[in-house]
């Protein structure tokens, strides 16, 4: 989906069950102008607001959380807030912005609640030119929802990530959860020359047989409801974000994979090999300040 043609409304991008024709995940990007606000339900979904650039509040069941944000999503780990379903959300930046929702369809209500930056886990993932960083804000064991499954990761340029490829389209207890799958990228420009990537996913044989080879831009985004996906592909000079948004079925909320059979043998030469060493491109911040942890007035 090119960036554009998944705007709909005040959004930039806008995916959900509805567009994507399955059940489970969502994503909107919602541009703020300076002082700008918007509200909306959250229905049957339970939300997580990350801030891509630009700080924001979010009120919620009655709680406002202050997003201290960042610059951009290649400056610094970020603040969010996570909002439950069936409640009105109200997001308002003072200094304008652009802010991710990363939904998915649940069944239990979760308290609204603030997720700190300095609690982040930053995880360095591969070697060599199959390093990348992986921000883990809403992994599945690192923050607690119902179905939602969210993390970020930056590729250096040069280097692949979702990679070896990798699969989650069945669900097999112990072995592999059943998981729909959201890619949002940004791309960073070179020399004021904006950027590129390629972004692959083959056929699995289970579900619709997805088969995609896409250069992919800036504001691009793809969906994965089946299949092998990866690598992501990072031109050199030009770093890759990419927001990965998951949910499905299963009864436990887990990100289990399965690695393809002809490439999960690069996996197993990474013990012991040194990662990229322009990674971290950043780490987690200091504490966050206590009026932004507690709601505010």
């Amino acid at each position: 989906m090119p960036a554009g043609t998944a705007a709909h409304g005040p959004y930039s991008v806008d995916v959900g069950p509805a567009t994507a024709g399955w059940g489970h995940a969502a994503l909107r990007v919602l541009p703020l102008p300076p002082g700008g606000h918007h509200t909306y339900d959250t229905g049957d979904s339970e939300w997580i607001v990350l801030p891509l650039s630009g700080g924001c509040t979010v009120t919620a069941d009655g709680r406002t959380f202050r997003l201290t944000g960042r610059p951009g999503v290649f400056h610094s780990v970020t603040d969010f807030a996570y909002v439950p379903r069936e409640t009105r959300v109200t997001v308002a930046s003072r200094g304008g912005g652009r802010f991710a929702l990363a939904g998915a369809r649940c069944e239990r209500r979760l308290p609204a609640r603030y997720g700190p930056a300095d609690a982040v886990p930053v995880e360095l993932r591969g070697t060599g030119t199959c390093s990348r960083q992986v921000n883990n804000f809403a992994a599945a064991d690192t923050f607690d929802c119902d179905r939602l499954i969210a993390v970020e990761v930056l590729t250096p340029g040069g280097n692949w990530s979702s990679y070896p490829p990798h699969k989650h389209d069945e669900e097999r207890p112990g072995e592999e959860s059943l998981l729909e799958e959201i890619y949002h990228f940004e791309i960073a420009p070179h020399d004021g020359t904006p950027g590129f990537g390629y972004h692959r996913v083959s056929p699995s044989g289970h579900g619709r047989n997805t088969d995609l080879v896409a250069e992919v831009r800036d504001g691009d985004t793809v969906l994965v409801p089946d299949g092998w996906h990866g690598p992501s592909i990072a031109a050199p000079g030009h770093d890759m974000y990419y927001l990965n948004v998951m949910a499905g079925p299963g009864a436990e909320r887990a990100w289990l994979i399965r690695d393809h059979p002809d490439h999960a043998g690069v996996r197993a030469t990474w013990p012991g090999r040194p990662a990229d060493p322009r990674l971290p491109r950043y780490t987690a911040p200091g504490p966050t300040p206590p009026d932004h942890r507690a709601p505010a007035p």
